[in-house]
């Protein structure tokens, strides 16, 4: 019995010693991280685009499924030879869609439709890094067999460079914030213990459609498509334990 009471008291000890470094532990953390203080800053780059990028739709109708696939691969081998000859790469050309649609006759009193043919539909996106050629190689694409223009945006090929740029000057900002704050309260500042950031500013596609006119062209030459420029933005935030 007595060994039994030993042990026990000995088990309740024990327990209690974790509890209290728990604890302790918790109350050391909690006032870590209560006395801190935040800054943020930011960043931001500005460059000219370097590519564009474009969408175009490859629709073919036909009365079987084989028919409609045939003559859309002839149309979409017209457009990639056209854009190889504008020196365009493979790599730089990529299907991003393909679908085929059966179209459907309903009848004007009620039943079954019936099928009355099979619709192709290819989309393919463009990168195109001559931004000097653009607008004529959006008029070629036309002509040369696509039967839509879907969107347009100019972009940077490697953001990552630009944002990374962008990252550096926001936290010297908040960095240049923290001291001198420093110096205008007289606190001294401990670690970052949290760092977050934000990143804006990248460029916005341009919407636009370009139907197939009777000349096989958009008409009127190639749009007018300037590139303008795009900018980056970077915030963070770095947060500081107060010693």
């Amino acid at each position: 019995m007595y060994k039994y009471l030993v042990w026990s008291g000995t088990v309740v000890m024990v327990v209690l010693a974790v509890f209290l470094i728990a604890s302790t532990n918790q109350v050391l953390n909690t006032a870590t991280t209560t006395n801190t203080v935040s800054f943020s800053g930011e960043g931001k780059v500005v460059a000219k685009p370097d590519i564009a990028k474009v969408s175009l739709s490859i629709v073919t109708d036909a009365l079987t499924s084989k028919a409609a696939q045939d003559e859309n691969s002839k149309k979409s081998k017209t457009v990639t030879d056209y854009l190889k000859k504008q020196n365009i790469n493979d790599k730089d050309i990529k299907t991003t869609g393909y679908n085929i649609y059966p179209q459907y006759k309903y009848p004007q009193y009620g039943g079954q439709p019936t099928i009355t043919g099979y619709q192709v539909n290819q989309s393919v996106e463009v990168k195109i890094r001559d931004l000097d050629k653009v607008s004529n190689i959006l008029d070629g694409i036309v002509a040369s067999g696509a039967n839509q223009v879907s969107q347009l945006s100019f972009e940077i090929d490697n953001p990552e460079a630009l944002k990374a740029e962008a990252r550096a000057k926001a936290i010297a900002d908040a960095k240049s914030k923290a001291n001198e704050l420093k110096g205008q309260v007289g606190i001294s500042l401990g670690k970052i213990i949290n760092f977050s950031e934000n990143t804006g500013g990248y460029p916005v596609p341009i919407y636009m459609k370009a139907e197939v006119d009777g000349r096989g062209g958009m008409g009127g030459g190639g749009p007018s498509v300037p590139a303008g420029e795009n900018e980056i933005t970077v915030n963070v935030t770095i947060t500081y334990q107060i010693k």
